[in-house]
Formats: structure tokens, C-alpha cells, sequence
């Protein structure tokens, strides 16, 4: 089922980043650099094993993982998270956890655009994403 993320997927639009940044406790510098970025997500599946590449003027990061399999993730923000990915009623539901906390990244697909859902206990964003050609 991750083989339906699968593609290039440019940000368009993002609601309440810096809110959810702070709440995860980044440091206003890296808040303000988020805020500005204009990501690219490059979904792969091979196999078991998805590959999802963040791409930025800022940062690029990378991680495999196989769907339910715990894996260590270094963040784009620095953070060392044990990290789970599942399959939930057709969305990609990412749980970090770290230092006795816990974020929840959803990904899903709604009218051929990729939305990320980025909650840190009662804040939220929204990440809206187009797929490239």
C-alpha cells in the first residue's frame, strides 16, 4: 500500500509549522530556516523497504524503513527518535519518539495531492503537497 505514495512531491503550502517546530522545541533559528524551506518529499518503495528523501536549500535527510519495524532517525532538527511507520486505512502514519516524548507525522492522499499531518500533543500542522511530472 506505500507503493500509492510513491513519486516527487513539492510543497505548496504549510499551516501552523512554526507552531508545531516550537512545540517539538526547536530553536527559533531553525524554526525561521523551516519556515522559509520549500521541501521536496521523494517517496521510493522497493520491496519491503520504502526510502523517503527530504530535499531543501536547507537540509536533505533520508531514511529506509520497513513498514511496523522500529528504526533509529536522526530529524532534520537534530532529534534522535525511535521511529515507526504503519499503514492505517491508506494513510502513512510515522510516530518519533524521544527523550519520553512523542509526534505523529500522517501522510495521506487526497485529490492527487500528498498531506502531512504533523501533531505534537494538542498542536498541529498541515503540509500540502503537489506531485511533480
Amino acid at each position: 500500500m506505500a507503493a500509492r505514495f510513491m513519486g516527487t512531491w513539492k510543497l505548496i503550502r504549510s499551516d501552523n509549522f512554526d507552531d508545531y517546530m516550537k512545540a517539538l522545541g526547536v530553536p527559533f533559528t531553525l524554526r525561521t530556516l523551516g519556515t522559509l524551506t520549500k521541501p521536496t518529499t521523494i517517496i521510493c518503495v522497493d520491496g519491503d523497504t520504502v526510502t523517503l528523501k527530504t530535499r531543501s536549500s536547507v537540509k536533505n535527510t533520508e531514511i529506509k524503513f520497513r513498514l511496523g519495524e522500529e528504526f533509529n532517525e536522526m530529524t532534520a532538527d537534530g532529534r534522535e527518535t525511535r521511529t515507526t511507520v504503519t499503514m492505517n486505512n491508506d494513510k502513512m502514519v510515522q510516530v518519533q519518539r524521544w527523550d519520553d516524548k512523542e509526534t505523529t507525522l500522517v501522510r495521506e492522499l487526497k485529490d492527487g495531492k500528498l498531506i502531512l499531518t504533523c501533531t505534537m500533543g494538542d498542536v498541529f500542522s498541515t503540509r500540502y503537497y503537489e506531485k511533480e511530472a
